[in-house]
């Protein structure tokens, strides 16, 4: 399977710059999810790796060979719209065996590889069946089915879970994974879902603006984001500006915990990032134990098994805690408690 290397690939439309000469190398058989706000570049970038976009410099190697002249054709790779885009005058079977017919693949192979596809995304008993007698999640596995028919040297994704409900997109993004696993192919994946790009990836293409901010495992943009922005994009955080004093920050009368602050120049303007699963709360009693801040409960928020507790400060700033939902009963909104996390936990940017 191929190696895709993006070189300097630089667009801009009426002069307003969409990507900014950018490089992502990606592995053989590796998923990478293209991941970012809508407006970042995302689709752009995919759109032009797949040769509907040309950019206005820069390269797109696969394997190797630098496909930035040829068609969208030529070049061998699967593309799944997030609209579906299935023939509806076309059976499932024919929709699949649509990509090996116009290559000229013999009639019986055509046949073999459909039948073969369509079972792997678990519709071999609705081969006979059009568009329309199939559910939106269903029309989705038979638009991926026909994508790895044409045996591409890489599969292209465009956003193509964000039209299902929430119970099938769960479930056809573990497929997508499990069926990307067992074919082996070099995929990209755009999406602007960061719980998708965490849950399905090799690797995760933070974009912003038109930039590459951070290319990294999930656990690693998660736990050690790049910069201020990966940091409040990925995941939940509570933000406090505050100045670096020793192994903590000051925000106004607040001493924060936070070893990584110790990196920092005494009184340098930083911001403190804390996920909300870090942070522990008791009772609070007459006195705030050390290292603790004290804090006063909001609201809550019930996620299933856990529930997030929304805290206000004593100067007024906003914190968010995560507790197992059991836990979190014993809280009542309105109380006071004492909130505190490791120091190890936070991290810590320059402003």
């Amino acid at each position: 399977m191929a190696q895709v290397d993006i070189r300097q690939v630089h667009k801009s439309y009426a002069g307003r710059e969409v990507l900014a000469r950018l490089d992502l190398a990606m592995n053989d058989g590796e998923l990478v999810c293209l991941l970012g706000p809508s407006g970042c570049g995302k689709t752009t970038l995919l759109r032009i790796i797949a040769g509907f976009v040309t950019p206005d410099s820069g390269q797109i190697l696969v394997g190797g060979q630098d496909v930035s002249a040829l068609s969208p054709s030529a070049r061998k790779m699967g593309m799944v719209f997030q609209a579906y885009s299935l023939f509806p005058n076309m059976t499932a079977l024919d929709n699949v065996r649509f990509g090996p017919r116009v290559a000229g693949t013999p009639r019986a192979e055509q046949t073999r590889r459909a039948e073969h596809l369509l079972d792997m995304v678990g519709l071999a008993s609705h081969a006979q069946k059009f568009p329309h007698q199939l559910s939106g999640g269903q029309q989705q596995r038979v638009a991926l089915a026909r994508a790895l028919a044409v045996q591409p040297r890489v599969l292209l994704l465009d956003e193509p879970l964000s039209a299902l409900d929430a119970k099938v997109r769960v479930q056809l993004r573990d497929e997508i994974r499990r069926i990307q696993r067992d074919t082996g192919v070099t995929t990209v994946l755009v999406t602007h879902d960061q719980e998708e790009a965490l849950s399905i990836s090799d690797r995760v293409a933070v974009m912003n603006q038109g930039r590459l901010l951070q290319v990294a495992s999930p656990a690693t943009i998660y736990r050690e984001p790049a910069d201020a922005f990966v940091a409040s994009f990925i995941g939940a955080a509570s933000v406090f500006a505050g100045r670096a004093a020793g192994a903590a920050i000051q925000v106004g009368a607040l001493t924060l915990p936070a070893r990584a602050a110790a990196t920092f120049t005494p009184g340098q303007p930083v911001d403190l990032f804390i996920r909300p699963e870090h942070v522990r709360l008791a009772a609070l009693t007459d006195d705030i134990p050390p290292g603790a801040i004290a804090a006063i409960i909001q609201e809550t928020t019930f996620f299933g098994s856990l529930t997030r507790l929304h805290l206000t400060l004593p100067d007024g700033g906003k914190l968010w805690a995560d507790l197992p939902s059991e836990q979190a009963e014993t809280f009542r909104t309105g109380s006071h408690v004492a909130a505190r996390w490791d120091a190890t936990a936070p991290r810590v940017m320059a402003k």
